[in-house]
């Protein structure tokens, strides 16, 4: 059973957090390129999916730590450090993209529409092309706490399986 929830664990992670970190990443410049050219349909098209990704791929990524916890209650390390440390991390990057990157592409998007309606970008454009910026440094901190998780996953301190 343990290497069923493992393997599960892993396919989730792969799967949906993946796409979060890649559509997450590529959303500021496509956002850029949208606020930069409001007539660009495809552009404003381009940073809505990536969005969408975003949201959708958030909500199925929370299989990940469900089934991460299965696998640890079964391994019996639920209490050791680098789990506790890696729950840590994991809950801080669920706070980083639901509190800090979702809300702030969702913003960057109505500025976005909103530019193309009225055809020239104004203070709001260059205000949001200002917080594309900040959220391309959320997006990398949200992506550098997967990575630490990832790795320390891989590595686990302290494992007697040899690793």
């Amino acid at each position: 059973m343990t290497k069923f929830l493992l393997a599960v664990h892993v396919i989730a992670a792969i799967v949906a957090i993946g796409p979060v970190t890649v559509a997450a990443s590529m959303f500021p410049p496509a956002a850029r390129r949208s606020l930069g050219a409001p007539d660009d349909a495809l552009a404003l098209a381009t940073a809505r999916l990536l969005h969408r990704i975003c949201r959708v791929y958030a909500v199925v990524g929370v299989v990940v730590p469900v089934f991460g916890f299965a696998t640890a209650s079964n391994m019996g390390v639920l209490g050791d450090t680098w789990l506790i440390v890696s729950i840590v991390l994991t809950a801080l990057a669920a706070g980083v993209l639901a509190l800090l990157v979702l809300p702030r592409q969702s913003a960057v998007l109505e500025t976005a529409e909103g530019v193309g309606v009225e055809g020239t970008p104004g203070d709001g454009a260059t205000g949001a092309r200002a917080a594309t910026v900040r959220l391309a440094m959320f997006t990398g901190i949200f992506n550098l706490l997967w990575a630490t998780v990832t790795v320390l996953m891989i590595i686990r301190p302290g494992s007697t399986t040899g690793a």
